[in-house]
């Protein structure tokens, strides 16, 4: 019997949908099994973006000769920590009685991409589905799975993530390494990271160089009862 694979992002969200689905799911290792569907999850980002040294060996060492790095192919590995749920998605994408794969992670960019890096990692050709939710309600749960969305509706939104995931490393790495050559120390420098402390220091620095003044408002008071009061 053909089974439909629903991946989810995160173990506790996959235990929702199964109870949702109202299948009589027995637990594996790794995932939640009927005879009519399989529920598993990613457990956030399964797939992550080499390191420099991966292009290059001599990425190992921080050298401002060697910047900017700048990938003309990006290559991906699965991420150390969650090697073995990576493992077990592969085999259940590629399971002959798997026929179609439903993109069940979180609703946004992120989620898109966590699937859609898994889907490529694991080399997986077979269709999949999107399940898009406004709410973890069971009943929405249950509207999400009875009207599914074709995958190529959010194309434009994994490739809206791979620019912003692109876009760090390509900042992080680079930025990192050219200031902590410049003076001498580890410096992690970020896309969002830098700007916003940068802005936290600035109103630091404002509160602290702040010096009280006296200030006057006039005041009438109107016959009419009423008051009106004039800016400082």
């Amino acid at each position: 019997m053909a089974k439909k694979l629903f991946i989810a992002e995160k173990p506790s969200v996959a235990q929702e949908f199964a109870k949702a689905l109202k299948y009589q799911m027995s637990r594996r290792d790794g995932y939640l099994e009927s005879e009519e569907a399989i529920v598993t999850w990613c457990v956030g980002h399964l797939v992550e973006l080499a390191p420099p040294n991966v292009y290059d060996a001599k990425y190992v060492k921080w050298n401002i000769a060697d910047l900017p790095i700048l990938p003309q192919k990006w290559q991906y590995l699965v991420s150390a920590s969650t090697k073995k749920q990576f493992g077990i998605l592969q085999k259940l994408m590629n399971r002959s009685d798997v026929d179609s794969i439903v993109n069940s992670c979180d609703s946004g960019r992120e989620g898109e991409l966590i699937f859609r890096l898994v889907y490529q990692q694991t080399g997986c050709k077979k269709p999949f589905s999107r399940l898009w939710l406004s709410s973890m309600e069971e009943n929405a749960i249950r509207e999400g799975f009875a009207h599914l969305k074709p995958s190529t509706e959010y194309d434009a939104l994994y490739n809206a993530a791979l620019c912003r995931e692109r876009a760090d490393w390509m900042v992080g790495i680079n930025a990192s390494r050219l200031f902590s050559c410049l003076y001498g120390q580890p410096l992690a420098v970020g896309r969002v990271m830098t700007p916003v402390l940068a802005m936290t220091v600035v109103r630091e620095a404002a509160i602290a160089a702040f010096v009280p003044e006296k200030f006057y408002t006039v005041d009438l008071e109107l016959t009419s009862g009423c008051t009106a009061s004039s800016r400082r």
